[in-house]
């Protein structure tokens, strides 16, 4: 069974369909956000998934770091990985009509998602305040 939209976004949000992108901080130095989760596609559809999540927008503003990785252990697994400048910014992405279309482009190629954690980055390579 496919997940609904909702499902979706409650999920992993939208921001699992836009490409690795980087951005400044656009509010102040506040707390930064990050989800990390695991998306299972249906069988075959890992690749053709994977291509969607890539092609989204490059505007994505508080969006510091997207990434989409291949699961080596599962062939229809994918792992995502976000970082962004605030919980805020995310949530505001998922108005984003170039958001909101990937969703509905790929939505029929999701099996199910699992082992999403939230977090709270404190630094590393490429991201604010990090040496």
């Amino acid at each position: 069974m496919f997940p609904s939209r909702r499902d979706f976004l409650a999920a992993f949000g939208a921001t699992a369909l836009v490409p690795l992108a980087r951005f400044e901080p656009s509010n102040g130095g506040a707390t930064m956000y990050g989800l990390i989760g695991k998306i299972t596609t249906t069988p075959g559809q890992r690749d053709a998934f994977a291509a969607i999540l890539l092609e989204g927008t490059n505007e994505m503003p508080g969006c510091l770091s997207y990434v989409v990785a291949i699961d080596p252990a599962e062939p229809d697994a994918l792992w995502v990985t976000e970082v962004w400048d605030s919980k805020a910014s995310h949530e505001a992405s998922l108005a984003l009509p170039a958001v909101r279309a990937a969703i509905a482009k790929g939505r029929a190629m999701i099996a199910g998602f699992s082992n999403r954690v939230e977090t709270t980055p404190i630094g590393g390579a490429g991201l604010p305040g990090s040496r």
